[in-house]
């Protein structure tokens, strides 16, 4: 028995001493913020101190589109959209609570209540009164929330592989994503969190293997390790979440344009057909040949099929209507 205590003593240490020499330490919020958050960002303070990391382009009085990127992500990865259509619509994006240089709710809330909640603060600190939302993955369950409890204040809504569907996910999934809900597994690794993980997690999301450049995956790495962000991915990994049924799904008369990759392994595209048979004003948008981010893997088509969407919404100021939309 005691050489089998000891055993078990030395594989301990070794363990944790395995632990420390792998641990990966937070990025320099500094650094970050020089990095990643230069013009046009800012820092948006949007109650009780909270700043949140926002980019607010195009126009002033054109129509506003408000995107939310997906979950361990940022607003970057909306850059290919905002260089399409920041010419004719203020875009405005941001990270959200516990992601890129906003970093961790001080609550500890990562609801879907408490993430809708943040949209009404930013756009009431921008004076925004109506727009357009689009969400991908993550971002698009909440802008689906968001929708179904505030209809009137949207002119459109925009699922680009939208999480939220109650279809099963596919096996293989994103290893990254799969880790990180494991119970105690989740907590170590993101500790570790070796970039190799992170370029392997991006690596089976997409089917246009282009994107994943070594710029791409740093960013990814580094804004996951920004100060306060690996607990609140842990804390949004333990939150519960619900799939929508089709009953209030389908009380949501806000036109929806659903955008999905046919190749998308994360959320499979059946998903897409669900709310396609569910939302009542939805039109699709489908890409052959592509994963998880078409706004990436496939951004002129994509932002062209949003353009020519948009193009048909009653928007006031909208491109080609005069100014005359209501």
């Amino acid at each position: 028995m005691k050489w089998f205590l000891r055993l078990i003593g030395i594989v301990a240490v070794a363990l944790v001493a395995t632990f420390f020499i792998f641990r990966v330490p937070d990025t320099d919020p500094a650094e970050m913020q020089a990095k990643y958050g230069s013009a046009p960002s800012q820092m948006v303070e949007i109650g009780d101190g909270r700043l949140v990391h926002l980019r607010d382009e195009g126009p002033r009085d054109a129509p506003v589109i408000v995107l939310l990127h997906g979950s361990n992500a940022d607003l970057h990865t909306w850059q290919p959209w905002v260089d399409a259509l920041s010419d004719d619509y203020r875009v405005i994006r941001f990270d959200q609570r516990g992601h890129g240089l906003t970093g961790p709710a001080g609550d500890g809330d990562y609801t879907l209540t408490a993430f809708g909640a943040d949209i009404d603060a930013i756009t009431a600190a921008l004076d925004v009164e109506r727009f357009v939302l689009a969400g991908n993955s993550m971002g698009g369950a909440i802008a689906l929330g968001y929708a179904i409890a505030n209809p009137e204040r949207l002119d459109g809504l925009v699922l680009v592989d939208a999480s939220g569907a109650p279809i099963e996910r596919e096996a293989e999934g994103n290893i990254a994503f799969r880790l990180a809900a494991m119970p105690g597994v989740g907590s170590v690794m993101s500790q570790l969190l070796p970039r190799s993980l992170v370029e392997r997690s991006l690596t089976q999301s997409v089917s246009n293997q282009d994107i994943v450049t070594g710029e791409a995956v740093d960013r990814y790495w580094e804004l996951a390790r920004y100060p306060g962000n690996r607990d609140a991915t842990r804390q949004r990994f333990s939150t519960p979440r619900s799939s929508f049924a089709a009953e209030e799904v389908g009380t949501m008369t806000v036109p929806t344009l659903v955008m999905w990759g046919e190749e998308d392994r994360l959320i499979p595209y059946e998903a897409a057909g669900w709310y396609m048979d569910n939302l009542p004003n939805s039109t699709l948008a489908n890409y052959p040949g592509i994963g998880h981010l078409p706004m990436e893997e496939a951004p002129q088509r994509s932002a062209a099929d949003l353009r020519a969407w948009l193009a048909d919404l009653p928007l006031a100021g909208n491109p080609g209507d005069g100014g005359t939309g209501a």
